[in-house]
């Protein structure tokens, strides 16, 4: 998708005094001209503070904020627009569940399952909740390959099973989860399920009714789209029957010093002014990958991944971290005798940025017995020069840490 990549402006600026080989996606995305400029022209045509305002302008900003709303009802497939709650990204939307759904709903005794591969975003939240209430927090562990244990997700499913969260793409690993298996089977036992959708929405298509999920969650930066915005789907039942997380503006019916009462969602979970110009955007960058086709991107990344990782696994003291047989556009790996810090520097030296640490994922690395990896993860803009720069940065730094002449 070479000619996408001139849609993003950053990739023109020069890093060291070399191309830029931007390989952070899994951390955050870069933005293409049209989500900036929608959040720009946001700013200088439309702006000013929605719902309830009488002026046209007030108006206008509201049918904006309502559009997007639908955007993303539509690009999850969701039925309903009130389906969708606007969020400042997943792991609010995460948050969200658990001191709403969670405080409301769980007894001491109950069980929260999640896998181990988890994001933090979806494991503390649950950790406070559990000490909140008294449920326990439980969690499927992993084979060498990154995939869940075979037998585990099913023995691990109880009565006191009531929330299984889970994540859809691991950040760590890139393993895809067999997420509406998943689904099935905690429905068959009563329990809901989270999916934790922020590395999946921008590599495929995701439709939450054939998922048969009850939450999932995503944060707009990880999709083409700006920070500071992100939206929770929950089928509408539960969010009816859900109480409000914060206070404030805009998320009430009616308010004295006796007691209040509460608006219909979503706007009961969207306390005060929200991300307006944030959810515009974020409008615009699901319409740019719808534009550029999420099954075009998922070929690209598919391919680039398998030229990576052919190239790397024939490095001398590299090993691979994640091998599913389902994975998305994510490597991580380590180099021996270079630590994951010490090989991000030098790559960027070279002007190709990766991430390099724990990934928000300690009890993955805990797993495998390491701090960290060096992660590279792959987006529509990406080209194999990133690739021929990822390896030639690697050898680098294998020449510069074992004494050989750097060339």
């Amino acid at each position: 998708m070479r000619q996408h990549a001139a849609d993003f402006p950053i990739l023109d600026r020069p890093v060291h005094g070399r191309r830029l080989a931007y390989l952070d996606n899994a951390a955050t995305t870069h933005k293409p001209e049209a989500v900036i400029e929608a959040e720009r022209r946001f700013y200088r045509e439309s702006n000013a503070n929605i719902h309830r305002g009488v002026h046209w302008l007030s108006q206008h900003a509201t049918d904006l904020y309502e559009a997007a709303r639908d955007r993303v009802r539509s690009f999850l497939n969701a039925q309903r627009a009130d389906e969708i709650v606007f969020t400042r990204g997943t792991t609010e939307a995460i948050n969200l569940v658990a001191f709403s759904w969670g405080r409301a709903n769980l007894q001491p005794g109950d069980e929260i399952l999640v896998t181990g591969m988890e994001h933090h975003s979806n494991i503390v939240p649950w950790q406070l909740l559990c000490a909140q209430t008294g449920a326990l927090l439980r969690h499927v562990p992993i084979t060498e390959r990154g995939e869940l244990e075979p037998g585990a997700f099913e023995s691990l499913l109880g009565p006191r099973t009531r929330l299984v969260a889970v994540v859809h793409v691991s950040n760590a690993l890139g393993t895809v989860n067999p997420v509406a298996d998943i689904v099935r089977k905690a429905h068959a036992v009563g329990a809901l399920v989270l999916v934790d959708g922020a590395q999946a929405v921008a590599h495929e298509r995701v439709d939450v009714r054939a998922l048969g999920c009850d939450f999932y969650v995503f944060s707009g930066h990880k999709l083409y789209g700006p920070t500071g915005i992100g939206a929770l789907y929950a089928r509408r039942e539960l969010l009816a029957a859900m109480p409000p997380w914060q206070g404030g503006g805009d998320m009430i019916l009616t308010v004295s010093f006796e007691r209040s009462t509460w608006a219909e969602p979503p706007a009961r979970f969207e306390a005060g002014t929200p991300n307006v110009a944030g959810a515009v955007a974020l409008g615009a960058a699901i319409d740019y990958v719808e534009q550029v086709g999420l099954e075009r991107i998922a070929a690209h990344e598919q391919a680039l991944l398998a030229q990576a990782t052919a190239q790397m696994q024939r490095l001398p003291g590299v090993r691979i971290y994640g091998t599913a047989a389902r994975k998305s556009g994510i490597l991580s790996f380590t180099v021996q005798g270079i630590h994951p810090h010490d090989l991000g520097t030098i790559l960027d030296s070279e002007g190709v940025a990766i991430r390099a640490g724990h990934h928000c994922a300690m009890p993955v690395m805990t797993r495998f017995g390491i701090p960290g990896t060096a992660r590279a993860s792959f987006a529509l803009y990406n080209v194999e020069e990133d690739v021929a720069a990822l390896v030639a940065g690697v050898r680098k730094a294998q020449r510069l840490f074992h004494g050989e002449p750097v060339r």
